[in-house]
């Protein structure tokens, strides 16, 4: 199969690029299946409804968040109505939604997509690692399963790189989200795995991790919070991690980075 995992989608910049050429990559590509991490979607804080329609509509499968899964509270009925939109797994016992999903490609194969969020430098939350296991304990892969996507939803390197190797020949590929900025560690792990530490975001990288320039900056060199933070409006980039996987045994074959259009350079399609 041909999977795809898009970077944190930021603002409209964001939404843009994933709507202007996800559409395309699905073709070229032959996408089987897509993720998303939607999580600053909506002016940069959480996502709606009918921003989740706009995704699936140009061609994501499933959309995972993170820690700012709620902040748009009109966002938690259609959370726990719909299976394809996650939340992490290690929310607390009776939190909206799901943190893992069972959904079907259009040619019947079944993709589990696991999202936890980790706690170097995050919220407490329940152990992710943990919380991955008890999602895998009922699907094998290559056998119940046909690929399985975890999205690893944190701000430490070092802590997205212990559940990849941990996982390693377990899942088909472990992707970070969260911090942004697309990693140059994209690899197959000893046991098959794809892995890389960040796939970044898809949005204005002439800002600050997405947002307005100005009140960042301000807010480091005075340490006061003069207003909202706001997504840059410059033209996006949509970043995202490719992988092919191999039908028998759903482990991966080849991994390759995706960034199209606004002002990082851009990779050539994966052949």
């Amino acid at each position: 199969m041909n999977l795809l995992f898009c970077g944190d989608i930021v603002g409209r910049p964001g939404r843009r690029a994933v709507c202007d050429h996800l559409p395309g990559l699905r073709k070229e590509l032959a996408l089987d299946f897509v993720v998303a991490n939607a999580e600053n979607a909506a002016a940069g804080f959480g996502l709606t409804a009918k921003i989740c329609a706009q995704l699936h509509d140009a061609g994501v499968d499933i959309i995972t968040t993170g820690n700012h899964a709620f902040d748009q509270r009109e966002i938690i009925p259609h959370m726990e109505a719909d299976t394809r939109v996650l939340r992490p797994a290690n929310y607390p016992p009776g939190t909206p939604g799901r943190g893992a999903v069972v959904a079907r490609t259009g040619a019947g194969k079944e993709v589990l997509v696991i999202q936890v969020m980790l706690r170097l430098f995050m919220e407490a939350l329940d152990d992710p690692f943990r919380l991955v296991e008890d999602a895998l304990a009922d699907h094998r892969l290559g056998e119940t399963i046909d690929a399985v996507i975890v999205d690893v939803h944190g701000e430490a390197t070092s802590e997205k790189t212990a559940m990849g190797c941990m996982l390693d020949g377990r899942v088909s590929m472990v992707v970070g989200s969260h911090s942004h900025v697309p990693t140059a560690d994209g690899r197959i792990l000893a046991q098959g795995t794809a892995y890389q530490t960040d796939a970044g975001m898809c949005g204005d990288y002439d800002s600050v991790i997405g947002m307005e320039k100005e009140e960042a900056i301000a807010r480091f060199v005075t340490r006061m919070r003069r207003e909202r933070l706001s997504p840059a409006t410059g033209a996006g980039t949509l970043a995202a991690v490719f992988v092919e996987t191999d039908d028998g045994t759903g482990l991966a074959r080849r991994i390759a980075p995706v960034r199209i259009g606004g002002v990082l350079q851009e990779t050539g399609r994966p052949g």
